[in-house]
């Protein structure tokens, strides 16, 4: 079984609702990196010196590579990525090899039978 690394950052109010999705659509589980910060095109907000973004949260998936490109659109769907620019970004990376994934692979087996 071969796995992607989904790595999400996402505006802290959406951190249940992205994780929420991505286990609907098979992700079995995630690591959350609390109060993230990130900069992009535009100029960050400030008043007065203090910085007005907002936290982020960094969310980890590693999913099997037959499910990832589903589980990567549903979370843009929800976190609304492309209808708030600026408000976070999901992207997936090749995952060469992982231990302590035995359980995952027994769970996700018959799930991705079906998708091949």
């Amino acid at each position: 079984m071969h796995f992607k690394l989904i790595i999400t950052l996402v505006e802290d109010d959406k951190t249940e609702e992205v994780m929420r999705a991505a286990k609907e659509e098979g992700a079995t589980g995630s690591t959350i990196i609390n109060q993230a910060r990130g900069e992009g095109l535009g100029k960050q907000k400030t008043f007065f010196g203090l910085s007005l973004q907002t936290q982020r949260d960094v969310l980890l998936f590693l999913v099997e590579e037959h499910l990832s490109r589903r589980i990567l659109e549903r979370i843009g769907e929800v976190a609304e990525f492309e209808e708030n620019p600026g408000t976070g970004i999901a992207f997936q990376v090749d995952v060469e090899d992982a231990v302590g994934v035995t359980r995952q692979v027994r769970q996700l087996t018959n799930l991705v039978e079906d998708e091949i």
